[in-house]
C-alpha cells in the first residue's frame, strides 16, 4: 500500500520512521563502524539517471506504461517484477518529457543510452529534498499497479542541481577558532549526523553533537563552545543503503586534516597552530630555483624507500618523515649532491592517507636466498597485505598526512609536524617539493569500514556504469570528479597542501581519469591560494570509461593541449628504451630500443642477424627521440628520415601524433618511473648479454642524457643514478622494502636478489631466472659510481644554460636546430645546435650536444659549424669529471665535424 505525501508530511514520516531519534555517546563507543536501524526489504541496481533535480531518464526502457518513484524513509521498498510495490510510504508519478534536454546536460550525460526523459511535477519538485534523504525507486508499472521494471536512480545529477550552492562552501572539515570549535559535513541524503568528540583516539566518548542540516547546501554543521584543538572525532550519519536499508555510519571526515592510528578516528587541529609547525617554518623561503616550469628537474621518491635501508639514520626514524631531519645520512647526503648538480625537485610517491598499510605492528619480512630462488618472493608475498610498505595509490583520506611515515601515529600532532619538518629540510637543501596524489579511485567504497566517502553520501562520489556499479577501470573504485563535489574536494585538497604544508608541485596519477575543466579550475583555484605558479603534471593515458572523451573532454595527453598542464611523454620514453610499458615474454628481449641496442647492437632475439633489416625502426626511433628532445611540440618542424620536413603533430606514434603539446611545459619527459621495470632491468632485457657491466652502465648514462637535453621538464626515478635494480620486477608497489631498496653507499643496485613476486612476473619467470643467476649482470660498485657522478654532470649541464629548458615554443622553434638528420643520418648518433645569441641565461654562443648510442665512434657535420670555435663544455674538462671518454671527443672547425667516441653523450659549447 502507498500513499502520497505534502511536503510538510515528510518530516514528520522521517520521525515516525525514527530516524531522528538523538544520537547517544553509546552510540559513538560502537564497535561496528555501521549500525542497521532499519533493514532493507529488496536490492535494485541503478539503470536510472538524474540529469538534473526534475529530470531522469530510463535507458533501453520504452516510454508506455506509469512510471512513479517510490520513496520510503525507512528504506523498505520491495518492487518485484510482476507483483506490486510494498513498503513505500509515497509515490510521485512522472511525467513524460516532451521538451529538449539542456545541452549543457546533454553533454553531460552523452554517455547514457537512450531511453525516456520524465519529469518531476512543478509541484513535486518542491519537496525532492527532502525525498533524497529517503530510499528512491523508479517503478515501471502497467496500468493496474504492476511492476514491469523498478531501479534506484544514479544520484548526481540531481545532488549537484538540489545544492549548487555547495559548491562555495569554505569550511568543510572542522574549524578551530577561538573558543569554539565548528564542524561541517557535507552529507545531503542523510536523516540526520552528529559529530562524537574524543579526548583520544581511543577513549570512549566525552560528548556527542546534534547537527543542523542546510536545505541549501546540503551541509550539516555543529558548532561547540571551546578550542577542542588535540582531540579526536568521527561523524555519525544515518543515510539510506541499498541492499541494507536505513543505516547509522560512525565514519571520519573526508575533510580529516589529521587521524590517529590506522584512521580510526579524525583529528581536530588548526594547522596554522605554533605547535604544529617546525621552527621558523612561517618564516623560511621556498627555493628559489625553479623561474619556469621548463627549469623542474625532478626526482621521483617513496618515503620509505629513502631511508629504511640507510643504516645512517637512527634505527627508529627509517622509514619516516623524520629521517629527511638528519642532513648527515648517506641519504641526505645524496639529495644534496644533486640538489648542488642542479636537480630542483623532489616528487614523493603518496604521502596522504593511506588504507594498504598497517601503521602499527607492520611486519617487517627478512627474506633471503639465491640469486634466482623463490624464497624471497614467497616471504614477500606472505607478508604483503600486512608489512610495512605499499607505493599508496590507495587513497583513505586526501587531506592527512600518511601515519604509518610519521614516528608516534597514534599521535595526530605528530605526523603534521614530521610531514612540515620533512618539507622543511628539503628545502634548506635547495629542493623544492612535490607529491604524488591519487584522485582518480579511493582505497575502498560502499559500506566497508575503511570507506569513507561512500558512507557518507552514497552513490554520490565514485562514477558508475550503467547498472549503477562503479567502474574500476583504474584498478580500484574510480571516483568522479565531474561530480560537483568530488572535484571540489579535489580542488581543496591539493590547496590545502600547497598552502598548508608549502607542496610546490603536483602528479595526478591517471590524470586522464580526471575533466580537463575541473583541472584547469583547480590550476586557477591553488595558484590564487598559495599566491605562487604551481605546477601541475600528470599521466594523461586515455583509456577506460572515459576513454576518447565518452563522458567529457579528458585531461589527458591530446586534450590538454594548450592547458599549461604538464604531461608524461611516452613516446621518448618508449623510443629509447624499446617496446611498450606493456610488454611480456619474448617480447621484453625482442623490442629493443635506440639506447639498447636496436639496430646496431642486435641480441638475437628479433629474428633480424644484420643492421639493415632493423635499419628502418632505427631510424624511425631517433626521429622519435628528437622529437622529443624538441619537446614534442605539435608546431616543431623536423626533417624526418624520408626527408620530409612536417610538424611534429604529422609524425605517427602509434596512430597519435608525435607532437602533442602546445607548449615546453605541458610535456614530462622520464625513461623511467616507479611504474614497470626499471631502467636497468630493461637493458638486462634488452643489451646483448655479452655487454659488459661497464657498458651497461654508459647506457644508462645515455637515457639519462636524452631527458637531460630534452626540453620540457625533466623527470627521474630515484636511483637510476645508481643503477637501481628491482631484481627484474614488473610492478613493485606491493613488493615490500626488499624489492624496493636504495643502497645510498654505491655498493649494491639489488639486482640478483630472487625471483621477483609471481603476481605480476610469474609468466616470465622461465625468461627471467636464467637472467638473475648470471653474474654478469650485476654492476661492480665502480659501475655504479660512474653512473652516478655522470648523471650529476648530465644535470650540471642543464643547469648551465637555459637554452636546455626555455620555457616557449616559439624559443624552441628558433633556437633548437638537429643535424645528421633525413635519409642519409647515422641514426645511431642524435646531434642538435641551441643558438644563444641574445638569449637570456644562455651562458653560451651557442652549444652542440651529441649522443651516440653505437658501440662504436661516429663523426657527424654541421656545415653551420664550420669556422666556430667549439670546445668541450667545461663539465667534462674538470679533474672529477665522471665520463673520462667524452674528453676523446674532438670538433674539426675547418669542416664542422664532430667526433663521438661510443656510447658517449657529450656537449660542445661556443664562448
Amino acid at each position: 500500500m502507498t500513499r502520497t505525501t505534502t511536503t510538510a508530511g515528510l518530516l514528520a514520516l522521517l520521525a515516525s520512521a525514527g530516524a531522528h531519534a538523538a544520537i547517544s555517546p553509546d552510540a559513538c563507543d560502537s564497535k561496528a563502524f555501521q549500525i542497521v536501524l532499519s533493514p532493507s526489504a529488496a536490492s535494485f541496481d541503478a539503470r536510472a539517471v538524474w540529469l538534473d533535480r526534475r529530470l531522469l531518464t530510463l535507458p533501453g526502457a520504452p516510454a508506455d506504461g506509469v512510471f512513479k518513484l517510490y520513496h520510503s524513509p525507512a528504506g523498505s521498498i520491495a518492487a518485484p517484477v510482476g507483483g506490486k510495490v510494498a513498503g513505500s510510504m509515497g509515490a510521485l508519478t512522472l511525467g513524460l518529457f516532451q521538451g529538449s534536454v539542456p545541452p549543457a546536460l546533454a553533454e553531460r550525460f552523452k554517455w547514457v543510452g537512450a531511453g525516456p526523459v520524465l519529469q518531476v511535477s512543478d509541484a513535486d519538485a518542491l519537496k525532492m529534498g527532502e525525498l533524497h534523504r529517503q530510499q528512491l525507486v523508479l517503478v515501471q508499472e502497467d496500468a493496474q499497479g504492476i511492476v514491469r521494471a523498478a531501479t534506484r536512480v544514479q544520484v548526481a545529477g540531481a545532488l549537484d542541481d538540489l545544492y549548487a550552492a555547495a559548491g562555495k562552501l569554505e569550511k568543510l572539515g572542522v574549524d578551530v577558532a577561538d573558543k569554539r570549535t565548528g564542524f561541517t559535513v557535507w552529507a545531503p541524503t542523510a536523516q540526520q549526523a552528529a559529530v562524537c568528540i574524543y579526548n583520544t583516539g581511543a577513549s570512549t566518548a566525552r560528548a556527542v553533537y546534534q547537527m543542523r542540516f542546510d536545505p541549501a547546501t546540503g551541509a550539516w554543521a555543529a558548532q561547540v563552545a571551546g578550542d577542542l584543538s588535540g582531540k579526536y572525532y568521527k561523524y555519525a550519519v544515518d543515510v539510506p543503503v541499498d541492499g541494507a536499508g536505513i543505516v547509522r555510519n560512525l565514519v571520519t571526515d573526508p575533510y580529516s586534516v589529521s587521524l590517529t592510528t590506522d584512521s580510526k578516528r579524525s583529528y581536530i587541529a588548526r594547522l596554522d597552530a605554533p605547535k604544529l609547525k617546525p621552527a621558523g617554518w612561517d618564516a623560511a623561503p621556498a627555493p628559489q630555483t625553479v623561474r619556469n616550469p621548463t627549469d623542474m628537474v625532478v626526482y621521483e621518491l617513496h618515503v620509505r624507500d629513502f631511508s629504511i635501508n640507510d643504516r645512517s639514520v637512527p634505527e627508529h626514524l627509517r622509514g619516516k618523515y623524520a629521517a629527511f631531519s638528519r642532513a648527515e645520512s648517506n641519504g641526505m647526503r645524496h639529495l644534496a649532491a644533486l640538489a648542488k648538480s642542479g636537480l630542483t625537485d623532489i616528487h614523493l610517491l603518496p604521502v596522504y592517507d593511506i588504507g594498504s598499510v598497517p601503521e602499527v605492528g607492520c611486519a617487517v619480512p627478512k627474506p633471503s636466498g639465491a640469486p634466482d630462488g623463490d624464497a624471497q618472493q614467497a616471504l614477500v608475498k606472505k607478508t604483503a597485505e600486512t608489512d610495512c610498505f605499499n607505493w599508496g595509490y590507495d587513497p583513505y583520506h586526501y587531506n592527512a598526512p600518511e601515519g604509518s611515515y610519521a614516528t608516534n601515529p597514534a599521535d595526530g600532532a605528530r605526523r603534521v609536524v614530521e610531514f612540515r619538518e620533512m618539507v622543511d629540510s628539503l628545502h634548506k637543501l635547495g629542493l623544492r617539493v612535490g607529491m604524488d596524489v591519487v584522485f582518480n579511485h579511493t582505497f575502498s567504497a560502499g559500506q566497508v569500514e575503511k570507506s569513507v566517502l561512500d558512507r557518507v553520501v552514497p552513490g554520490y562520489y565514485h562514477r558508475l556504469n550503467a547498472a549503477g556499479g562503479i567502474e574500476r577501470s583504474t584498478c580500484c573504485d574510480n571516483t568522479a570528479t565531474e561530480n560537483r563535489m568530488m572535484g571540489k574536494l579535489m580542488i581543496d585538497s591539493v590547496a590545502l597542501w600547497a598552502t598548508q604544508y608549502k607542496i610546490d608541485s603536483f602528479r595526478f596519477d591517471l590524470m586522464g581519469h580526471q575533466p580537463r575543466a575541473v583541472m584547469e579550475q583547480l590550476q586557477q583555484h591553488v595558484n590564487a591560494a598559495a599566491g605562487r605558479q604551481v605546477q601541475l603534471l600528470g599521466e594523461g593515458w586515455n583509456f577506460g570509461e572515459v576513454a576518447d572523451g565518452a563522458r567529457f573532454v579528458q585531461a589527458s595527453q591530446l586534450s590538454l593541449n594548450g592547458s599549461g598542464i604538464g604531461t608524461f611523454n611516452d613516446r621518448t620514453r618508449d623510443a629509447v628504451r624499446g617496446g611498450s610499458a606493456g610488454d611480456s615474454g619474448e617480447a621484453l628481449f625482442a623490442r629493443q630500443g635506440w639506447i639498447n641496442g636496436l639496430g646496431y647492437a642486435p641480441n638475437g632475439h628479433d629474428g633480424k642477424h644484420d643492421a639493415n633489416s632493423s635499419l628502418p625502426e632505427l631510424l624511425r626511433a631517433a626521429d622519435m627521440v628528437r622529437a622529443g628532445l624538441a619537446g614534442s611540440l605539435r608546431s616543431y618542424q623536423l626533417q624526418t628520415f624520408d626527408d620530409r620536413t612536417v610538424p611534429l603533430e604529422r609524425i605517427d606514434y602509434g596512430g597519435q601524433p608525435a607532437g602533442y603539446a602546445s607548449e615546453p611545459l605541458e610535456v614530462v619527459n622520464y625513461v623511467e618511473n616507479h611504474d614497470n621495470q626499471t631502467l636497468y632491468d630493461i637493458d638486462v632485457f634488452k643489451l646483448p648479454a655479452s655487454t659488459s657491466s661497464q657498458d651497461r652502465a654508459r647506457v644508462q648514462v645515455l637515457a639519462m642524457a636524452v631527458d637531460a637535453f630534452a626540453q620540457g621538464i625533466a623527470y627521474y626515478h630515484a636511483g637510476i643514478d645508481v643503477l637501481r635494480s628491482k631484481s627484474l620486477d614488473r610492478n613493485s608497489f606491493n613488493s615490500g622494502d626488499w624489492f624496493n631498496r636504495l643502497d645510498w653507499t654505491y655498493q649494491d643496485n639489488y639486482f640478483g636478489t630472487g625471483l621477483p613476486p609471481s603476481e605480476d612476473n610469474g609468466k616470465d619467470y622461465a625468461l627471467i631466472k636464467p637472467l638473475l643467476a648470471n653474474p654478469a649482470f650485476k654492476p661492480a660498485p665502480a659501475d655504479i659510481a660512474f653512473a652516478r657522478d655522470a648523471f650529476r654532470d648530465l644535470l650540471t649541464i642543464r643547469a648551465s644554460s637555459t637554452l636546455f629548458r626555455m620555457p616557449s615554443a616559439a624559443e624552441i622553434r628558433r633556437r633548437l636546430r638537429f643535424f645528421n638528420t633525413g635519409s642519409t643520418q647515422n641514426p645511431a648518433v642524435v646531434a642538435a645546435s641551441l643558438n644563444g645569441e641574445g638569449y637570456p641565461g644562455a651562458g653560451f654562443k651557442s652549444i652542440s650536444y651529441f649522443i651516440n648510442v653505437d658501440k662504436i665512434g661516429h663523426t657527424v657535420t654541421d656545415e653551420q659549424a664550420a669556422g666556430k670555435a667549439m670546445r668541450l663544455h667545461p663539465v667534462f674538462l674538470a679533474p672529477n669529471a665522471a665520463d673520462k671518454r667524452a674528453t676523446q671527443a674532438t670538433f674539426d672547425p675547418a669542416t664542422g665535424s664532430y667526433s663521438v667516441p661510443p656510447r658517449t653523450a657529450v656537449v660542445f659549447v661556443e664562448d
